[in-house]
């Protein structure tokens, strides 16, 4: 069971090294990176190529780890006893599985995706630390203990909002995706666009690095704000002598609100215009 990425996902070889070993040491796989560089597509592109089932447990701020357990619905069993309903002698009607129970019992080895661990509670990742070693939890209000039946491919991803715990760190297999450079990139957009022009790509690739190293940026555009500004350029049908201008008025990028995506960014190139506008006149 080797993951060596897919036809519509571009994995590099460090990627490809990690996933392997973290699926060969049966531990999860931590990712971390910038928002946008297909972190959470990792976990589909794993099922996919593995021919795993997918299950996707995607943190909120308010979620705890017993959500991914289970829940006991007390109050929709107090309401089906006050209408007098038969199940409420069986307490099994009113457990809702979590997505851990539902990868525990899945027939085939699934691959299961914890999502944006980072947005939980601190001590959301701690609380999952004796389930994920296990590989299995007690159930209270039942008396049953539900073990994996096989072992999950667990994919975590993380965006660096906060801190994980040391003793959580301890059991991942970490990996963090760099942003990509302009010939990983270009094998990316061809993914998606495979008759696209080579010379849009070239031209494109070069705004958008140029952009990306702007000294002062608040949110540097991702891969997929990329995809996107491609796909609008394709549509629109710009011309390549826009890519192209060094006209001082036209330095921000034609469809910018594709890259560009807080007023700040825009005010920063807006600036830009401006003190290379007066340069300008004042050769």
């Amino acid at each position: 069971m080797r993951f060596e990425g897919t036809e519509s996902y571009v994995a590099t070889d460090d990627l490809m090294v990690a996933v392997n070993a973290s699926i060969n040491l049966e531990r999860p796989l931590l990712v971390k990176g910038e928002p946008g560089t297909g972190k959470t597509v990792l976990a589909h592109e794993i099922a996919g190529a593995l021919d795993a089932p997918l299950i996707q447990w995607h943190i909120k701020s308010t979620t705890k780890a017993q959500h991914g357990l289970y829940e006991y619905d007390a109050v929709k069993r107090l309401r089906d006893s006050q209408l007098g309903d038969d199940r409420v002698h069986d307490i099994k009607n009113y457990i809702v599985r979590g997505k851990l129970w539902d990868a525990f019992v899945s027939e085939k080895r699934p691959v299961l995706l914890i999502d944006e661990i980072d947005k939980a509670d601190i001590e959301f990742p701690n609380d999952l630390l004796l389930e994920l070693d296990r590989m299995e939890f007690f159930v209270y209000e039942t008396q049953e203990t539900v073990v994996a039946k096989v072992r999950p491919i667990v994919v975590i991803t993380s965006n660096n909002e906060k801190e994980l715990p040391d003793a959580f760190l301890r059991r991942c297999f970490f990996h963090y995706i760099q942003f990509p450079d302009e010939e990983t990139m270009k094998r990316i957009v061809d993914v998606h666009f495979p008759s696209i022009q080579t010379a849009l790509v070239r031209d494109a690739l070069k705004l958008f690095y140029d952009i990306r190293d702007v000294p002062g940026m608040k949110k540097r555009p991702s891969t997929s704000e990329l995809l996107d500004w491609i796909k609008l350029l394709m549509i629109e049908e710009i011309p390549l002598e826009v890519l192209r201008s060094n006209d001082p008025n036209k330095l921000i990028p034609p469809l910018h609100g594709a890259l560009l995506k807080n007023e700040q960014d825009v005010q920063l190139f807006e600036r830009l215009a401006f003190m290379a506008r007066r340069e300008q006149r004042g050769n």
